[in-house]
């Protein structure tokens, strides 16, 4: 009986062992997948929320950092913007970019943040998507937006990038343009949205 009973200890005890070892090599593990991959963090950013949340990103991953600018800028008029985009999406039109990425087949990951307007994917990320063959990269999608919401925007990323690898989207509110709010990333605010970045980034297994 006491032959039993220090056998049953041994194997406690080696099991034991084996799960805190498996405990302790997790967060590793975890980091494997994005250890040597080549990240690039596109967004569009009209009031420099998504910029913000772009940075703070490049922060933890690192990366290349890239605006996407188009050959002719939105009106800086607000409600003129809105009408040309709603316009835009109803006709399907693609807006040409000024930003060129002539190397993006070097790049594993793709950080691809934009607001949400008309609660839609705005039409200059739907031409960069168009633009650009991202057949088997991982495009991790980034929003911030007025309160409402994301809308169709991470739906769209998939519906246009079929062959790619779609992780988890983040999403914040950011400014109500369309109340005169711009830019609001600073403060307690930019620390909150910090702290849900990186926790955001280590559940989709990017930290």
């Amino acid at each position: 009986m006491k032959k039993i009973k220090n056998i049953a200890g041994l194997v406690i005890t080696v099991c034991l062992f084996w799960s805190c070892s498996q405990a302790q090599n997790a967060p590793d593990e975890a980091l494997e997948p994005a250890a040597d991959k080549k990240i690039l963090i596109v967004y569009l950013s009209r009031t420099n929320n998504t910029k913000a949340i772009a940075e703070m990103i490049q922060k933890y991953v690192d990366g290349d950092l890239a605006a996407v600018e188009l050959q002719t800028p939105y009106p800086e008029n607000y409600t003129q913007t809105v009408d040309q985009v709603a316009k835009e999406n109803a006709a399907g039109y693609l807006p040409p970019l000024k930003t060129k990425i002539a190397d993006i087949e070097k790049y594993d990951v793709i950080f691809f943040g934009f607001p949400t307007w008309g609660m839609q994917l705005p039409p200059p990320m739907k031409s960069f998507l168009s633009q650009y063959q991202l057949k088997g990269k991982t495009i991790i999608p980034f929003n911030t937006n007025a309160g409402y919401g994301v809308g169709s925007g991470f739906r769209d990323v998939k519906k246009l990038s079929p062959d790619s690898n779609i992780l988890e989207g983040f999403t914040i509110e950011g400014g109500k343009e369309k109340d005169g709010v711009l830019f609001v990333m600073e403060g307690n605010k930019q620390k909150k949205a910090q702290e849900q970045v990186e926790s955001w980034l280590r559940k989709i297994s990017m930290l």
